[in-house]
């Protein structure tokens, strides 16, 4: 499967997710349009979105719920498409969100395989393929990242290191849709930094290949350590997104994550 044919099956299914048309995000214009529920859209997703931005790089659309198209539309074509995703404008968009009850909450980056040849990152640990039967007992904490408790009907396959029988680093794959499965990644802080995260996802990036499926990773713009482990795996980035949620749901997040 080469990369153009795994971004078109992730713009098909980001025309799904946005309630648009796959043209709507390769024309290079910017365009709002009406968020609507889909059964076919990312399991994770809130739909409809209360304001939702994509790009992949060629113009953006804004999948938003009616009380935030005026504003949303405002936004997207008063500024270049990628000055959209920055501060300072960022902040234009963020104070009409709030007087609507809603703030910006996640922006994410999202990453494709290269193609179907993964790199050996290399790692001196044994690695074992294991599917749910095998990996029901692992929802701890340490691997939050890699299965989901409460979506683990959607866990397909995991990867995991071990080192002298104890299990140090573990991938997950995701079934988030029909046709895109997403990666998570943990690895234990003592054995960071060797390599072991990005052997993992590719290992789990070519199983997931193997299943006939598209591999997607997902990253805060923030988060370096995982996007360079998303670069030394043999991903490139795909596109980005940008969330509006309302903003009791922000505050309960932020209490929520409060180091105390």
């Amino acid at each position: 499967m080469t990369f153009k044919r795994m971004l078109d099956i992730a713009m098909a299914q980001t025309a799904i997710d946005s309630s648009c048309d796959v043209s709507d995000l390769t024309c290079g214009k910017n365009k709002t349009v009406i968020s609507k529920p889909n059964d076919k859209a990312r399991k994770y997703l809130s739909l409809p979105f209360i304001a939702d931005i994509t790009t992949y790089g060629s113009g953006v659309v804004a999948s938003v719920s009616e009380d935030f198209y005026d504003i949303t539309d405002r936004y997207i074509n008063s500024y270049t498409a990628y000055h959209l995703f920055e501060t300072p404008n960022m902040h234009v968009y963020s104070s009409e969100l709030r007087k609507k009850g809603a703030d910006i909450c996640f922006m994410a980056e999202y990453w494709l395989p290269k193609g179907e040849d993964m790199p050996e990152c290399g790692c001196d640990l044994e690695l074992r393929v294991m599917y749910p039967d095998k990996f029901r007992d692992l929802y701890l904490p340490e691997w939050s990242n890699a299965l989901c408790r409460e979506r683990s009907h959607l866990d397909m396959i995991a990867v995991g290191a071990f080192d002298n029988g104890r299990l140090v680093a573990l991938s997950g794959a995701s079934s988030d849709c029909d046709d895109m499965w997403q990666i998570g990644i943990d690895v234990l802080p003592e054995y960071r930094r060797r390599g072991i995260a990005c052997t993992l996802t590719a290992r789990i990036a070519k199983e997931i290949m193997y299943a006939g499926k598209v591999p997607f990773y997902c990253c805060a713009w923030s988060n370096v350590a995982s996007a360079r482990n998303a670069i030394k795996s043999g991903f490139v980035p795909a596109w980005v997104q940008m969330t509006a949620k309302k903003t009791e749901i922000i505050d309960n997040m932020n209490r929520e994550q409060l180091l105390l």
